[in-house]
């Protein structure tokens, strides 16, 4: 089927829906200007310094780094940091807002994504997963306590060799703090903020069983499969409905709803048709 045809069958349970769940992977923020790692190749598009290393995505994103050499650690996660401050959701946030933000429609967001884009496109926080928490957020690297603060740190980068030029600190302990993400390999990872959310969420599921809920994913491939998965469980909830939109890889089972597009590109087209 054309994907014009599953846009309007998408589009239809949109307007009916009494429920809508956001699910995004990294994908989201392709229209939005932000890089695609998909593959070592599109990484070290983006990041040259680290292909001149023969160094990958889950290579840097090691929390190894800030016990070894922080300053390194902080070179790509503080480059990341800024570049996310800097980026402006595309429209197809706004969209999916509208559609949130209906009279008598309850609504959630879960995100494997870090970068906080949907706080800035104006989602309520208090309905908010992230599952691999967020670089707006900090921990101790030791970890002295299980406490995490907001990140309000300037962190200028060293684009020819990728090293912070500053190390934020722990302000109990003074040890060098680190982005409150969960990275490859990471035992010390504080959950405890993703826990919440995760708990909160849990309540918002019981309080909306069997009510008509479409489950939008937009951009969550394979490669790290936490959304898809997270996707297709709700999925198997009464009443519930999956439209997973992806331009690599949107296969879904039936009666669940797949479309070959962007995130942007399929939003800005059920904008129109909703």
């Amino acid at each position: 089927m054309e994907s014009h045809a599953w846009l309007q069958q998408a589009a239809a349970l949109i307007r009916n829906a009494e429920v809508i769940i956001i699910t995004a992977g990294a994908g989201m923020g392709v229209d939005s200007g932000l890089p695609d790692f998909r593959g070592n190749h599109g990484f070290w598009q983006a990041y040259p310094p680290y292909a001149a290393l023969g160094m990958s995505f889950v290579d840097c994103a090691n929390p190894d780094h800030f016990v070894q050499d922080p300053a390194f650690g902080w070179g790509f996660y503080g480059h990341r940091l800024q570049q996310y401050r800097d980026t402006i959701p595309h429209h197809g946030f706004s969209i999916l807002k509208s559609w949130c933000t209906t009279e008598a429609r309850a609504s959630w967001v879960v995100t494997s994504n870090v970068d906080g884009q949907f706080q800035k496109a104006g989602f309520d926080e208090q309905a908010l997963l992230e599952i691999h928490g967020s670089i707006h957020w900090l921990q101790c690297t030791k970890p002295c306590g299980r406490h995490v603060w907001e990140n309000h740190e300037q962190i200028p980068v060293e684009r020819t060799t990728m090293r912070a030029k500053h190390l934020p600190s722990c302000h109990r302990c003074g040890a060098v703090s680190r982005p409150n993400i969960l990275m490859f390999g990471d035992w010390g990872w504080i959950a405890d903020r993703t826990e919440q959310q995760h708990t909160a969420f849990n309540a918002f599921l019981e309080e909306q069983y069997g009510r008509r809920t479409v489950v939008i994913e937009l951009g969550a491939g394979t490669a790290i499969p936490s959304i898809r998965g997270m996707s297709e469980r709700l999925g198997r909830r009464p009443a519930t409905s999956v439209l997973r939109i992806n331009l690599r890889e949107s296969s879904i089972i039936s009666p669940h709803i797949g479309v070959a597009m962007t995130a942007g590109e399929a939003l800005e087209h059920l904008g129109r048709m909703v």
